[in-house]
């Protein structure tokens, strides 16, 4: 069997309904308690290194007050020190919180070996797993998929704000929305084709458009209310895909209203068994880790014990990415 894990950036629990969002609240669904950066909200910089290490992010050592947004930025490696003694602590948060959001930024993008080299667990230690686009764990820092791409090629679309009630602005929410769903897209048929694959244990995918979009959404709610209902089909497509022993997790590492981060993110699973500890976002990785200790993985191709339909069914998940312009 394989854990998928779907990562989904600013899923918030008050925002989905069993009724119209069957696909996001699966068979359980609730809210979870995330963590406040040193800029006064919830930092996906900082998050997501605690969901899959299940530290607090003084521990791994990835926060904004510590300089994490300089990694692999020269520029911002020489000045750092500089910038320590320079600028005013308020001065160097909004310094931060601009990097994180600035799309034309390399945001997210601390290599894996950062966490070996710092003896830090994560839950990919160990296990035949596939982590994709997962903010600051990066296998291979040569290579960025289309998802990462397009975000560091929204220019206008996407830009901060600070007179914006949700702190950014867009020259074409349409355009925009349309963008972030492509991203979505790429991310959810990666994760799908990992799974139909089946040689990994874990499957950990992540995408970031529905964040963005509630970003820009303060005064375009229809724009979130239907990055929902689409992403509910998505996450449908490949609940289609799960074997009868598979299971599959949501998490979010904050929610979004107004365009603004909240304090609340939330987990939903077909396995009620699989969040029964997880109380906060330092709880998920504890959560995973126990469910692959306790069950068995096989990892057989799926398309080899699955018969022709689910083959053609393959198929299509690569033509997808194909037309995505993935592969």
């Amino acid at each position: 069997m394989t854990v998928v894990v779907l990562g989904i950036d600013a899923l918030d629990p008050d925002l989905v309904d069993p009724a119209q969002h069957p696909h996001l609240t699966l068979e359980n669904y609730r809210s979870i308690e995330t963590i406040s950066s040193s800029a006064g909200e919830p930092s996906t910089h900082e998050l997501w290194p605690t969901i899959i290490t299940g530290l607090k992010p003084a521990n791994h050592g990835l926060t904004l007050e510590d300089d994490g947004v300089a990694w692999g930025n020269p520029l911002l490696d020489a000045g750092s020190t500089a910038a320590d003694y320079v600028l005013p602590d308020g001065l160097q948060n909004r310094i931060g919180e601009w990097l994180l959001t600035n799309t034309a930024a390399d945001a997210f993008r601390t290599p894996a070996d950062y966490y070996e080299e710092n003896g830090i667990e994560t839950v990919f230690d160990g296990r035949d797993t596939k982590p994709i686009g997962i903010p600051n764990y990066v296998v291979d820092p040569d290579e960025e998929d289309r998802e990462h791409a397009l975000r560091r090629s929204l220019g206008d679309l996407f830009e901060r704000d600070q007179s914006a009630v949700g702190g950014h602005s867009s020259s074409d929410a349409d355009a925009f929305y349309e963008q972030c769903m492509e991203m979505a897209m790429i991310r959810l048929a990666r994760t799908r084709r990992a799974l139909r694959n089946g040689e990994y244990e874990l499957v950990f995918g992540y995408t970031s458009g529905l964040d963005l979009i509630g970003h820009v959404a303060y005064d375009r709610p229809d724009l979130q209310h239907r990055a929902y209902e689409e992403l509910d089909q998505f996450v449908g497509e490949l609940r289609d895909d799960l074997g009868p022993e598979d299971e599959l997790l949501l998490v979010s590492d904050h929610g979004l209203q107004d365009g603004v981060h909240t304090h609340e993110a939330m987990v939903a699973t077909t396995n009620e068994r699989l969040v029964e500890g997880v109380e906060s976002v330092t709880d998920v990785r504890a959560a995973i880790d126990a469910e692959l200790s306790a069950t068995d993985h096989d990892r057989t191709p799926r398309r080899d014990i699955e018969g022709p339909a689910d083959t053609h069914d393959g198929d299509e998940v690569r033509e997808q990415l194909e037309s995505l312009g993935y592969m």
